[in-house]
């Protein structure tokens, strides 16, 4: 059963989606009544999972290794995302 946040964490994830493609990224959401962002950047192959949650200061985006970024900053988001998926496997 989806949580009671389903439908707002659907809408942010989707809005983000929007912005990643200036980025240079491409995206998909995955997880049906828990949605995901999956998101890889097409040169490097790096690619992360993105979370949405609800925290004390507004909604969060949350990837691994440990970024975040602000749902009501979706342009600073994506950039910093790109930034963290940029970097060249060694």
């Amino acid at each position: 059963m989806a949580s009671g946040y389903t439908g707002e964490r659907r809408a942010l994830l989707e809005a983000l989606a929007e912005v990643l493609p200036a980025q240079g990224l491409v995206s998909r959401m995955v997880g049906g009544d828990d949605p995901v962002l999956w998101v890889w950047h097409p040169r490097t192959g790096r690619q992360t999972i993105i979370f949405a949650t609800p925290s004390h200061h507004g909604w969060l985006f949350l990837w691994s290794p440990g970024g975040q970024g602000r749902a009501d900053d979706l342009e600073r988001t994506a950039a910093v995302l790109r930034q963290t998926l940029d970097m060249a496997q060694t």
